[in-house]
């Protein structure tokens, strides 16, 4: 039998649509709380000394040459090296994380699971969004072929987790459209089924940066810290 008839079976399609769904996310949530608690037991937070001015004595102010020059950062860093990709990348991680959540489609299944229903983009939109997604990540299938310095570090689990992060939205595409009608079954399973394999492998790939950026951003004072960071590795 071929792989495109057992993968569009009832038996394959309802297993995917149903025990699957709660596995991956059974293992996503579980795998995601481990790895954050492991960064966490990773740093410490940071002791202290707060000093007191003593008596004729005090304390010096930062001078203005010691204080940081963010625009000076922002032009050495990949923002003023390279814009483009800053925005490419940008859209793609946004819409990687919003589009499953904000699909009139999932949305109306969310709906009739458990009477939950959140804001759907319009399908026109969701459609735009989704072919943005689809360029990007050509974009930086491009680079990882055709860029020297960013081909020198690729290898094959790089090109792996680019098609599983693309996958969804190809399929999610072609099904919208319906670009293969009499295949249709089959390209919804594979919709899903590349949307539950992304979400199990986050917390065990480098997928898991998008929580680890965050976390480090806002905690680890020496990673250009977002918030009021007080760890240190």
């Amino acid at each position: 039998m071929e792989l495109s008839n057992i993968l569009s079976g009832t038996c394959v399609y309802d297993f995917v649509r149903g025990p699957l769904v709660w596995i991956s996310f059974i293992i996503f949530i579980l795998g995601t709380i481990f790895q954050v608690f492991r960064l966490l037991s990773l740093t410490r937070v940071e002791e202290t000394v707060k000093l007191k001015s003593g008596p004729g004595s005090f304390l010096p102010k930062r001078s203005e040459k010691e204080k940081t020059d963010w625009g000076l950062r922002a032009r050495l860093s990949i923002f003023g090296v390279n814009p483009f990709l800053i925005v490419v990348t940008t859209l793609f991680h946004v819409l990687l994380v919003i589009m499953p959540i904000f699909v009139l489609g999932h949305n109306i299944l969310l709906d009739n699971a458990f009477g939950i229903s959140l804001f759907a983009f319009p399908e026109k939109t969701a459609d735009v969004l989704t072919q943005i997604v689809i360029i990007c990540a050509m974009i930086f299938l491009y680079r990882r072929l055709f860029v020297d310095r960013v081909k020198a570090i690729t290898d094959w689990k790089d090109y792996l987790f680019l098609l599983l992060a693309a996958a969804p939205f190809i399929t999610g595409y072609f099904a919208f459209h319906q670009t293969f009608s009499e295949h249709y079954r089959l390209i919804i399973t594979l919709h899903i089924l590349s949307g539950e394999l992304m979400l199990m492998a986050i917390p065990f790939t480098k997928f898991i940066h998008m929580f680890y950026l965050v976390i480090i951003r806002l905690t680890v004072k020496s990673e250009y810290s977002l918030g009021q960071g007080d760890r240190v590795w």
